[in-house]
């Protein structure tokens, strides 16, 4: 009996083997990550132990997990050595990310097949998020909203890419402080400063997050008809508003003066819109630059001299001329680049 038992593994585990033969309709799962791309591959019918097989033939990283072997690009920036053979394209608005597993055995003669499973993830580069800002009726009642906009991609068939954009609000300047919103805004504070950043949470640190342009509406409906722009191609489209960082980190922040719609009683809340590009700094030039002599002006916070000169006609007596204004300056500015 016990030997008839082992006959019947032995021709169980041989049909087994047959029906695993190699064909075009085998399974490959593809998970496509902000950051991270994770490939399974049938452990059946191959035959191969998993260290014999390659992600991009150069890592041997796989792992046996459920009858899968498993292999993880833990990060898509190259400067970690993490790639494995994983090339990368981009054909706006679609980043496209390529590699392969293969098998390798150094032995004299090979009776496995041989693997060689081709796959791709692709991730869209421009999104769309928006907040209820804030409450221009001092009398509105505080209605919670989701704070955090979540993306779904669908990436044909070989996988899916889910990336975290938040619109967050902040108490300052320095970003560190984030403020729920929508708040209520009194009338008395129509005029000040407001703070708002865009951030992608999970990502590369290869992948910047740069602001393409901001506008506000006093409808959830980001094209609605009446609109304040913010931001233009990455900008400031006025004076009120400051754009500190763009295109420089996973999080581009800005400032702008708060206000309020005239005329539209139904509609109370500012829905602040920004359609934000995810740029790879390993192939792009990220980082947004505006009017520089704008930016050296406002950048500029102590040392600066400012005279205000006032001309009147000789006519008035006890003035000046303006050859003894002029002297007069120039003597104040040495004294000052002396001190």
């Amino acid at each position: 009996m016990v030997v008839r038992a082992f006959v019947l593994l032995a021709l169980f585990a041989e049909a087994s083997a047959k029906s695993c033969t190699p064909n075009k309709a085998d399974v490959i799962l593809v998970f496509c990550y902000p950051k991270t791309i994770i490939t399974k591959i049938p452990e059946c019918p191959y035959g191969w132990e998993v260290h014999q097989l390659a992600l991009g033939g150069l890592c041997y990283n796989g792992v046996h997990e459920g009858g899968y072997y498993q292999f993880v690009i833990p990060d898509l920036s190259p400067k970690n050595k993490s790639y494995c053979g994983t090339q990368s394209e981009y054909k706006p608005p679609i980043y496209h990310f390529y590699s392969h597993i293969v098998s390798n055995d150094s032995t004299v003669i090979v009776k496995n097949q041989p693997v060689n499973y081709s796959f791709s993830c692709t991730y869209h580069s421009t999104y769309l998020v928006n907040q209820a800002a804030f409450d221009q009726s001092p009398y509105a009642k505080f209605s919670p909203l989701f704070r955090v906009a979540t993306v779904h991609v669908k990436n044909g068939s070989m996988g899916t890419f889910e990336s975290q954009l938040s619109l967050n609000f902040y108490t300052n300047a320095k970003f560190s402080t984030k403020k729920e919103a929508p708040f209520i805004l009194e009338t008395s504070e129509i005029g000040s400063d407001l703070f708002a950043g865009v951030e992608a949470k999970g990502l590369s640190v290869r992948f910047k997050v740069v602001l393409n342009s901001c506008w506000a509406t006093p409808s959830a409906d980001f094209m609605y008809p009446l609109q304040w722009q913010l931001i233009n191609k990455g900008c400031p489209t006025d004076d009120t508003v400051l754009v500190h960082e763009n295109g420089k980190d996973h999080r581009a922040t800005f400032q702008f003066n708060a206000f309020r719609f005239q005329n539209i009683p139904k509609l109370s809340k500012v829905w602040l819109h920004c359609e934000t590009f995810i740029c790879d700094s390993e192939k792009l030039s990220c980082p947004v630059n505006c009017d520089k002599r704008k930016r050296m002006l406002r950048d500029q916070t102590g040392g600066v001299l400012v005279v205000e000169l006032s001309l009147r006609s000789r006519a008035f007596s006890g003035l000046c001329d303006f050859s003894d204004v002029l002297l007069h300056l120039i003597l104040m500015l040495g004294t000052w680049a002396v001190l």
